[in-house]
């Protein structure tokens, strides 16, 4: 009897495991597009393993194709107009359409990463996560670099945090202006840190802006 009930209990696992599976795929359909696109992102990892290359391509385009619908099917007339709490100011169209994104149900996000993390290294899901928002994580430490030359190592690395929390939130939006915003979210947290280590990022910006122009006045000359 245990010899049957040993096989019959995994056959009976795997049917759950694959209808699990089939139920977070079955309502989308993935256009083509989505899926090249898809196909892109993970052809930069150069995998070996055609099941886990597969499955990172289907991950990702359903990912893609639900952000997508999820944006079309809530605009941002369906946030009524009002204020931002926190300034005061009078919500745009752009802070609507976000705040109407950002109730997207929170399983496309996990079903993401953790169709990612499944079938790439930490490294491969870096990389495609880098993708998705263009590789504004090292375009914007570099910025940092360039205006605050003396980080400190504490500094550096908790901005990288602040930049890697952007990231992994801006997937869920469907284009660069409402990637960039989420990213201006965590660059007002980076900038208030130093702040409160005494920095002043006013001065310090006011500074750089100052060396550019500068520099560019005297190359103009030459």
């Amino acid at each position: 009897m245990r010899k049957f009930l040993k096989p019959f209990l995994l056959f009976t696992l795997l049917i759950i495991a694959m209808v699990n599976a089939f139920s977070q795929t079955n309502d989308v359909i993935i256009s083509e597009d989505m899926l090249v696109k898809a196909k892109e992102f993970v052809s930069s990892l150069n995998l070996t393993d055609a099941t886990k290359k597969t499955n990172a391509e289907n991950v990702i385009a359903v990912h893609m194709v639900k952000v997508r619908d999820w944006h079309n099917q809530h605009p941002s007339t369906t946030v009524p107009e009002g204020i931002n709490p926190v300034t005061g100011n009078k919500l745009n169209e752009l802070d609507r359409q976000i705040i109407a994104d950002s109730a997207m149900p929170l399983g496309v996000h996990q079903n993401l990463m953790t169709g990612l993390k499944d079938n790439l290294t930490p490294e491969q899901v870096e990389t495609i996560l880098d993708k998705y928002t263009i590789g504004k994580v090292d375009f914007t430490m570099k910025g940092y670099k360039a205006i605050v030359p003396d980080l400190t190592a504490d500094e550096q690395s908790k901005i990288l945090g602040f930049m890697k929390q952007a990231r992994e939130q801006a997937v869920d939006y469907k284009n660069m202006k409402q990637i960039s915003a989420i990213f201006e979210i965590y660059k007002t947290k980076s900038e208030q840190m130093l702040n409160n280590n005494g920095r002043s990022w006013r001065a310090l910006y006011s500074a750089y802006t100052k060396k550019i122009k500068d520099e560019k006045a005297t190359k103009a000359k030459q």
